[in-house]
């Protein structure tokens, strides 16, 4: 049980440096729009980093190259000051995920503390490894509860949960720009939801969804497919 708890931790800090994909090199300044066109299109990401030597040039789009006067020409004519989004190799994974979600990018550049590039994480990847940690691989069934922020304690939800011989295996919370109302989502380690949902009817909480295992899979198939669909933009 020690050996799990202490992998399960280890999953739950992964940092940035631990994501970095080995399948998309960087570009170097010299480059032309045609190769970097190519290699979007060979390992299907919308951007790439630009580098020269150890430093981040920025992040080049496939819309930059499109409005290039002529993709033979090199990146260093055209491109003098491209955004430059990145994240520190230290950095938590959810601090990846956030970076995607505001910048719309596809990559994510990584450098150490010294401003030097050293690698990037891709979306696809960066899925793939982030499932460990918010335990998707793991049956179960899903609850998203809705309340103040204020009446929110992860502690009375997880006593509610093992009062019915439950455990929670992950949660998050979403809420909307100026709003007081978060919505929490958790994991439990049981498709069985019925007591637990009675339960928390009981202490008055505010349920919006719950997954049973097909609702689950099902829920996770549309979002791939959205996930796939946004590649494809």
């Amino acid at each position: 049980m020690l050996t799990l708890s202490r992998k399960r931790t280890r999953k739950a800090q992964m940092r940035a440096e631990e994501l970095i994909s080995e399948m998309i090199p960087p570009l170097k300044y010299s480059e032309t729009g045609e190769k970097a066109l190519n290699w979007m299109n060979e390992f299907r990401v919308n951007h790439l980093p630009v580098v020269k030597g150890n430093q981040y040039i920025g992040l080049l789009s496939e819309n930059d190259i499109y409005d290039m006067p002529d993709p033979a020409l090199r990146l260093d004519e055209c491109f003098l000051n491209l955004p430059k989004p990145f994240i520190y190799l230290n950095s938590h994974a959810y601090e990846v995920m956030k970076l995607i979600a505001d910048s719309k990018i596809t990559v994510v550049p990584i450098l150490n503390d010294n401003n030097e590039y050293i690698g990037c994480t891709d979306l696809l990847y960066l899925m793939s490894q982030i499932t460990g940690v918010i335990s998707i691989k793991e049956p179960g069934g899903i609850l998203v509860l809705v309340m103040n922020t204020h009446d929110y304690t992860l502690t009375e939800i997880a006593r509610i949960v093992e009062e019915n011989n439950a455990k929670i295996l992950s949660s998050y919370i979403t809420s909307a720009p100026e709003s007081t109302e978060i919505e929490v989502t958790i994991k439990i380690n049981t498709v069985d939801l019925d007591r637990i949902i009675q339960t928390f009817n009981r202490y008055d909480y505010v349920i919006k969804a719950s997954f049973a295992k097909g609702d689950t899979n099902d829920g996770l198939k549309r979002r791939y497919d959205e996930l796939m669909n946004y590649l494809n933009m």
